[in-house]
């Protein structure tokens, strides 16, 4: 029975669909039967960053209406052969669609893949507890930024009630030259902050703005911190991506002030 991911966020912009893109990605090339799901009903765009839009033929509203089946509106990726996304409907907000009725949709899914994401609403409105109320994981995406980290505690403090099994922090967009040069604060010391597992850390890398639909360039910083964090997340290791590498030492002083000039 599929294992039900909420990737959720304390506030939006800071890449929570972006993660939840490429998670199920990775996870579908290493042999994992992954159905993506975006719950932000109205304003989602899952389908978009997935190069997939044009494939939409049916919504979750077709779905819930009985005017097909799951296995109808369904999109199997193009490229990921194990990668599946249920679009969801971009024009009405199913305010009323239930915590129940999504827990059956769900249920649909679970004997078909091994992992189902859900790309949550940021905040705390009906759409977060509707998603976090099904879910048997939830990963909080959190930005170096003061806001992001406070908004990020109020959204952890609310899961902690429906005590799900995990909860973990992925920390995106990450200045390895900010932190050395003590601009911005350290991944380690966020979790520490949020009192929350740490489990994959995303650089700041124009490389995630391009090529979701044939995914990340292989050289790019992006590219292997999603790969640490993919086998973090199947194998419970804890391998934190090192966004300061490059930017300490002499030639790392360098790098720094060409980038604060960018």
């Amino acid at each position: 029975m599929a294992k039900k991911i909420v990737i959720t966020s304390g506030k939006g912009g800071v890449g929570k669909t972006s993660v939840t893109a490429n998670l199920g990605i990775f996870l579908s090339k290493m042999g994992k039967k992954i159905a993506l799901f975006d719950v932000d009903f109205g304003l989602n765009n899952l389908d978009v960053v997935l190069g997939i839009e044009k494939k939409v033929v049916f919504d979750v509203s077709d779905v819930l209406d009985g005017r097909c089946r799951l296995k109808q509106a369904l999109i199997q990726h193009e490229f990921y052969k194990n990668l599946y996304v249920l679009p969801s409907d971009k024009i009405n907000s199913l305010s009323n669609l239930s915590g129940q009725n999504l827990k059956l949709i769900l249920e649909k899914f679970s004997y078909s893949f091994d992992y189902i994401l859900i790309d949550c609403p940021a905040g705390i409105d009906l759409g977060f507890h509707r998603a976090v109320s099904c879910a048997d994981q939830v990963l909080v995406v959190v930005t170096p930024d003061s806001t992001s980290i406070r908004d990020a505690s109020k959204v952890l403090s609310i899961i902690k009630s429906y005590k799900p099994e995990y909860s973990g922090l992925i920390i995106n967009k990450v200045r390895g030259d900010l932190i050395v040069g003590n601009k911005s604060v350290h991944p380690i010391e966020i979790s520490r902050i949020l009192k929350t597992e740490l489990l994959g850390v995303l650089p700041d890398d124009d490389d995630i703005m391009f090529l979701y639909d044939r995914g990340l360039p292989k050289k790019s910083n992006s590219y292997k911190a999603y790969r640490i964090l993919t086998d973090n997340f199947l194998s419970g290791k804890r391998k934190i991506f090192d966004t300061c590498n490059k930017y300490t030492g002499f030639f790392g002083s360098i790098r720094r002030g060409i980038k604060s000039n960018i």
